[in-house]
């Protein structure tokens, strides 16, 4: 299983909208960026994402999963673009900041700190615990 950071606005579709969309999740759609698309190429069912609310917020706030591996993204008539489908699977206990992944010398690398503008990151296995457990979640889920 790989893991992953996917940002979205809340105010354009945020946790509670994910949440709201159930068991068949949402196509993450109306992605224009070559890394962030190359990066849902990759995915595989069942990958971890952390949901980051970027713009209002800046923080991580629950744990999706990935429900359909990439096909062409619906919004656009362009074959360059492709996408993923994601679902909740739970929120975290306490939102992780921004500013907190930026105060801790272990998230240094991390791709929100260091590509801070692209849309679909990766996301290492201890970054992904330690932000976890950042959240309030005992283990890594």
């Amino acid at each position: 299983m790989a893991y992953w950071l996917m940002k979205s606005e809340p105010d354009v579709f945020g946790w509670d909208d994910l949440v709201a969309k159930g068991e068949k999740g949402e196509e993450w759609d109306g992605v224009r960026n070559y890394q962030a698309r190359n990066n849902m190429r990759v995915m595989q069912l069942g990958d971890r994402v952390f949901f980051y609310h970027s713009n209002i917020g800046l923080e991580i706030v629950g744990i999706a999963e990935v429900c359909a591996l990439a096909h062409p993204d619906s919004t656009t008539e362009d074959p360059r673009w492709e996408c993923v489908d994601i679902r909740a699977v739970k929120p975290l206990p306490r939102p992780v900041t921004l500013k907190e992944v930026k105060a801790t010398p272990e998230l240094a690398e991390m791709s929100l700190v260091t590509s801070m503008r692209l849309s679909v990151q990766p996301v290492t296995d201890a970054q992904w615990a330690l932000v976890c457990r950042m959240g309030g979640l005992a283990e890594a889920d």
